[in-house]
């Protein structure tokens, strides 16, 4: 246990820190770069020094996400392990699985909203590679959700066998 506690010690400051970090580099990149609009870069007329700024935080900001999610991904295996020991659910894998697929299936859905406004400015295709993000995430998070099904239906199947047999024994000993 004292493992675990330094694990969540050492990382949820660092999760809090990337996604404080995240944040400030997506309003820098929502300000500034208009900020430097019409300079050029020399020797590269094709691109502007707004452009690259864009991009330069952009990618800064999601490396910080990047970590963040890493971060949270481990957060998330940590708790899930506390949860189903709390509940009372035996160490299956079952459980565990049907709770990351849940997180999954929220990091698909922040992963496209957050990649639709640089897919969106794509000239002639930002439509058509937002609609087959939109597909993908779509297929993806069913997927996800069938394995769900398909997990609380054996958890449930095993519980109602479980107190199946108990009702039996009370009905045999009467």
């Amino acid at each position: 246990m004292k493992s675990l506690g330094n694990e969540i010690r050492r990382r949820f400051p660092r999760l809090t820190m990337s996604l404080v970090m995240a944040f400030i580099f997506w309003i820098v990149n929502l300000y500034v770069p208009q900020t430097m609009r019409g300079i050029m870069v020399s020797g590269l007329d094709f691109i502007g020094v707004e452009f690259l700024v864009w991009i330069v935080t952009l990618v800064i900001m999601y490396v910080f996400l990047v970590r963040a999610l890493s971060d949270a991904l481990v957060l998330g295996n940590i708790l899930t392990d506390i949860l189903v020991k709390r509940l009372g659910i035996k160490e299956e894998l079952s459980p565990k699985r049907a709770f990351r697929d849940f997180i999954i299936i929220i990091i698909v859905i922040l992963v496209a909203f957050a990649v639709f406004p640089i897919l969106n400015q794509v000239e002639n295709f930002g439509s058509i590679l937002t609609n087959i993000t939109t597909y993908i995430s779509l297929g993806i998070i069913l997927i996800l959700i069938y394995d769900i099904g398909r997990i609380l239906y054996r958890i449930i199947e095993q519980k109602a066998e479980s107190v199946a047999d108990r009702l039996v024994k009370m009905a045999e000993k009467h």
